[in-house]
């Protein structure tokens, strides 16, 4: 066991897509302020470490842990708990630790239909219809793989969490002032935040920091911003058509994507005091819609490409909404991993006819 007096950091990656690790390498030069300040014991990204390692730590032994990724499978919630145990500080780093992310859509469907579409439908090189087992045995002994859950969590439904730091993936001008903020705090320098809070984002909206000019336009549909003869550079571009997240989300990353004419997509997650993201954002996307009668505004929400991912592209794992019916109803229940062992073959019909 290591007795360096520096503080120690842990970063561990659970269901997610490692542009949370990759963010916190694009501090640059600020890498060194952790290996200065910091004396790393767990980051298997980085370095060759076990969890045996972190299991033989006493508990509270890590000072500071970025967790980032969501909860979907058995070793995901054991090693939740596990650096719960053994960290002073855990942060849910990123969307998917402190929402859930894009992966808890799946959270609309059972775990049979994930393991059909990733392993029987015609875009998968599959012909013996190999699924994977939980067990497995080979000559060098029994194989197992982790259980797969009915559905994705947050960090914050599996185990307390001091801080949410959010992005897809963080700014990384923002993991360095984080970074920056604990290093002067463990110095005696500076004072961390109430526990509970949201580290690394403003407390605004996206919109407070977009310089795009709103005009109260009343707009008549909703389409890609594909679909769209030409942008308008300086106008708002909800009231152009185009569903913008930002009347939500909360503020921080510096309005990219709207000045760069696309629109925000929700990576910042609610805004402060929003309650429930998707909720907020339909009475936001009502407010510009030019229709007065329940049935009309709802033929203009019916034009939104994709409702789901629209409202609840981040946050749908941790909303109100909390998981989809269906994935509540899917655990299917094969021994240690979630779904059955013989699972009905789906077939996929596409346009046209073909199967």
């Amino acid at each position: 066991m290591s007795t360096s007096p520096k503080p120690r950091f842990a970063m561990y990656w659970a269901a997610g897509c490692g542009g949370c690790e990759i963010a916190v390498l694009n501090i640059h030069e600020r890498i060194l302020d952790v290996d200065a300040n910091f004396e790393v014991v767990f980051w298997p990204v980085a370095m060759d470490a076990k969890y045996r390692d972190v299991e033989a730590m006493p508990d509270g032994h890590i000072t500071l842990t970025l967790f980032n990724g969501g909860i979907r499978n058995q070793e995901n919630e054991e090693m939740a708990h596990l650096l719960r145990r053994k960290s002073k500080i855990l942060v849910a780093f990123g969307s998917c630790a402190s929402e859930g992310g894009i992966p808890g859509l799946a959270n609309l469907t059972s775990p049979q239909s994930i393991f059909e579409a990733a392993y029987d439908t015609v875009s998968t090189d599959n012909p013996e219809g190999v699924w994977p087992q939980p067990r497995w045995s080979a000559p060098e002994g029994d194989l197992s793989i982790p259980k797969f859950e009915p559905v994705l969590r947050s960090l914050d439904q599996v185990v307390p969490v001091d801080y949410r730091m959010p992005g897809c993936p963080p700014e990384s001008h923002q993991i360095a002032a984080v970074v920056d903020l604990v290093i002067q705090a463990l110095q005696g320098a500076a004072t961390l935040p109430p526990a509970g809070s949201t580290i690394g984002a403003g407390v605004s909206t996206v919109c407070d920091e977009c310089p795009r000019e709103r005009d109260v336009k009343r707009i008549k549909r909703f389409m890609r911003i594909q679909d769209l003869a030409a942008i308008d550079p300086k106008l708002c571009l909800l009231e152009q058509g185009v569903p913008c997240n930002g009347p939500a989300t909360r503020s921080g990353c510096g309005a990219l994507c709207p000045q760069a004419s696309a629109q925000c997509i929700g990576c910042y997650g609610p805004a402060q005091g929003v309650i429930d993201y998707g909720a907020r954002l339909i009475a936001s996307f009502a407010s510009v819609i030019d229709a007065n009668e329940p049935d009309e505004i709802e033929k203009v929400l019916d034009t939104l490409p994709d409702p789901a991912g629209q409202f609840y592209r981040f946050s749908l794992a941790n909303s109100l909404l909390r998981r989809g019916k269906s994935g509540v109803q899917g655990a299917y229940p094969m021994a240690g991993f979630g779904v059955s062992p013989n699972p009905p073959r789906t077939h996929f019909r596409l346009p046209g006819g073909a199967v």
